[in-house]
């Protein structure tokens, strides 16, 4: 019986997800008699702007065998406890989106229905002083969960980390290498496909070479070499619902607190972001260029500078949206060749590391069956939808009226699937997870209160408990999040005893 077996893969293009594709099938897949071949140009580069993330890196970092302590003096690393919004609902609003609960849950129900309640009697307390993370965040402080404390807020702090992109792709690249990825250098010319089937069977460089494979994954950026270039598998624009079109970056020098969040800043046509690092800070002005020029974002971007530049900015152009099949006969794009979602919420890497995930689920043999080619899309679009309608949550979900772009932004239409959680959200307060969906109800909280829309009623079982009974439960929640922050060490020497 012939094997049928995938023997050759081929990634095209190195980067955060080349190298994190790398990474992941050489470590998961060590058994499986693979020759997997990584190829890209030096002259070329990568984006190598994103570099925060969420909780979630944390399950990959474990996967490809990443000691914490080493991954963080080798990517310039600080620890992430979540994101502060500044300007979004109106302007002078400030919020967190933390990584973890407000209070603890009470009668079968969600924590924000009792607090709604408690605010309906005017005696409650903001809500991120229920939040541990956010507390801690703006407070500088952090530690390791400690889940030896069952009873205490300390056992469910979650984190993510803030890091250098490039650096991590570089640690990436030294873990694949040490376990047999073979790297090749140069720019492809051409693309031979199967007459027959049209899939791909190889790839050609400017060197002559000529590079093999059964499937390939492209990490080729925008341009999806293979994915579109070769495939024209096309792309679904949903540039109507997130209109930012641009970016420029600037480093900047280290901040003097090295915060453990980071920090969007709703501005004149758009974002600004601002990711401390150990050495330096990361920023960014995220925009829509329908609405302000780039000399002016420019000049934006330099004049809200926390600290002095230290390298020339950098301009990225980019249309919000997804190709229209991820996985197109045996190519498989994943990260910006599989399509864009801007670094609002610091989902970019998240999606390469679900993709990854994804294709080891769903690994295909040389006959690569239609059927799993179809839930693999399938499931990408929807995770893909999701963080979509979270990020344009923040857009649409504003009182502000100071610009053409907040004027656009405030009365766009926008997709179904927002309306109804909105409309449920506003007369009940209820949140519902859909499937496996990335963003919990915390989270879409945070941005449904941080932005000021305000509930008709909330759930009728967070009555139950008398007046008394709530007011008490309420004040021990607070003082046990108000201790937990206070004993929790800084952040900075977090940091440093962690990198000793």
């Amino acid at each position: 019986m012939k094997n049928n077996n995938i023997k050759n893969v081929v990634i095209l293009g190195g980067g955060t997800a080349g190298w994190m594709a790398a990474a992941a099938l050489s470590k998961s897949l060590a058994n499986a008699n693979l020759d997997i071949s990584l190829v890209e140009s030096e002259e070329i580069g990568t984006v190598g702007v994103g570099e925060a993330t969420i909780p979630h890196i944390k399950f990959f970092n474990h996967l490809v065998g990443l000691d914490e302590k080493e991954f963080l003096r080798e990517t310039n690393a600080t620890y992430k406890l979540g994101i502060e919004f500044v300007n979004w609902g109106k302007l002078g609003d400030s919020y967190v989106h933390p990584f973890g609960p407000y209070g603890i849950d009470m009668q079968g129900v969600h924590f924000h229905h009792t607090w709604l309640r408690q605010k309906r009697k005017g005696t409650a307390k903001p809500i991120e002083e229920f939040s541990l993370p956010g507390m801690a965040a703006k407070a500088g402080k952090f530690q390791h969960p400690r889940p030896d404390l069952k009873s205490s807020p300390l056992s469910s702090i979650d984190y993510a980390y803030q890091f250098d992109a490039a650096l991590y792709a570089k640690f990436m690249r030294k873990l694949s290498e040490g376990r047999g990825v073979k790297r090749i250098e140069g720019k492809v010319t051409s693309v031979k496909q199967n007459i027959e089937k049209g899939h791909i069977e190889s790839i050609e460089l400017e060197s002559g070479a000529v590079v093999e494979g059964d499937l390939f994954i492209d990490c080729s950026g925008f341009k999806g070499l293979l994915i579109e270039q070769t495939l024209k598998t096309g792309y679904e624009d949903w540039s109507e619902y997130l209109p930012c079109d641009r970016a420029v970056a600037r480093l900047s020098e280290r901040q003097e607190t090295v915060h453990a969040y980071t920090k969007a800043t709703a501005k004149e046509a758009g974002w600004q972001w601002r990711i401390p690092l150990q050495s330096r800070t990361g920023n960014g002005y995220v925009y829509c260029s329908k609405y302000i020029s780039d000399e002016d974002a420019l000049a934006s971007l330099n004049r809200d500078l926390d600290t002095p530049p230290i390298a020339d900015h950098k301009f990225l152009r980019f249309k919000t949206g997804i190709r229209k099949k991820t996985w197109n006969k045996n190519v498989v794009a994943i990260g910006l060749a599989a399509g864009f979602l801007e670094p609002l919420e610091s989902t970019s890497i998240h999606l390469i590391q679900t993709a990854i995930a994804r294709i080891l689920t769903n690994w295909p043999d040389k006959h690569f069956n239609e059927h799993d080619i179809e839930f693999f899309n399938r499931k990408t679009q929807a995770e893909y939808e999701q963080v979509r309608d979270f990020l344009i949550l923040h857009y649409h979900a504003t009182e502000r009226d100071d610009s053409p772009f907040w004027q656009y932004c405030r009365s766009m239409e926008i997709p179904k699937s927002l309306e109804r959680r909105i409309a449920i959200y506003k007369e009940n307060a209820r949140l519902y997870r859909e499937d496996t969906e990335l963003f919990t109800p915390v989270s879409w909280f945070a941005v449904f209160n941080g932005q000021n829309i305000e509930p008709s009623r909330y759930h009728p079982l967070a009555d139950i408990l008398d007046d008394d009974k709530l007011e008490t439960r309420m004040a021990e929640l607070y003082r046990a999040t108000q201790r937990c922050v206070e004993v929790m060490p800084s952040h900075e020497q977090y940091l440093k005893d962690v990198c000793r």
